[in-house]
């Protein structure tokens, strides 16, 4: 029986001895933190000079007064990616917040693919991206251009262009991204590379407007 994802993934927490450490090499890994104070935690990263990054979308809400605001919200709400070393994993989760280090099967510490972190950052700047509901049913499909060339996810037509939907299978989030139709190719019959950005777990999901 196949197992599912969510099977798959587990945390590396506080005080576990018997857990593989990170490699003395700095690699990106998700950290799981308390929800609603990631930028605290963000903050207290800086203050001890750990690489991090938290990346943020604009949200534009509308107080009960009427007014209006843009706010700048987690794109993965209780998670933030950090670049450590072994040496560094205890000061991680020795900050207020950091709950654990996020891990895949056997227990061990889930790095993310090489250059995601760039690429996400570089495609965020170029596109509209949103926090998505997880999805995993659908056709493939691939990014052609831009940051996330190359990438596939799932796609959901809106009535001007397309989202993308990636997903990042070590913390089961999904975020949207909004692409012109020629910058998709539908993958019909061939299989997920499972090589690319976020080693996203992709599928394409095509709805009408």
């Amino acid at each position: 029986m196949q197992r599912s994802a969510l099977e798959d993934i587990r945390v590396i927490a506080p005080g576990v001895d018997d857990c593989a450490e990170v490699t003395s090499s700095s690699r990106w890994f998700a950290l799981y933190t308390t929800s609603r104070h990631e930028k605290r935690i963000a903050q207290h990263l800086g203050q001890r000079e750990i690489e991090h990054y938290l990346p943020l979308y604009r949200s534009d809400r509308k107080w009960r007064d009427g007014s209006r605001v843009t706010l700048d919200l987690p794109l993965f709400p209780g998670y933030i990616f950090v670049r450590i070393q072994r040496s560094q994993r205890v000061s991680v989760l020795s900050v207020p917040g950091a709950l654990a280090v996020v891990g895949g099967t056997g227990g061990e510490p889930a790095p993310l693919p090489d250059g995601a972190i760039e690429a996400l950052r570089t495609g965020l700047l170029e596109h509209r991206v949103e926090p998505h509901p997880l999805l995993r049913v659908g056709q493939l499909a691939r990014i052609r251009a831009g940051a996330f060339a190359g990438m596939e996810g799932v796609v959901v037509r809106k009535k001007s262009g397309f989202r993308v939907v990636l997903t990042i299978d070590q913390i089961m989030q999904s975020v949207a991204v909004e692409l012109d139709e020629e910058d998709v190719e539908p993958l019909t019959g061939e299989k997920s590379s499972s090589g690319g950005l976020l080693e996203i777990g992709h599928r394409l999901c095509v709805q009408g407007s």
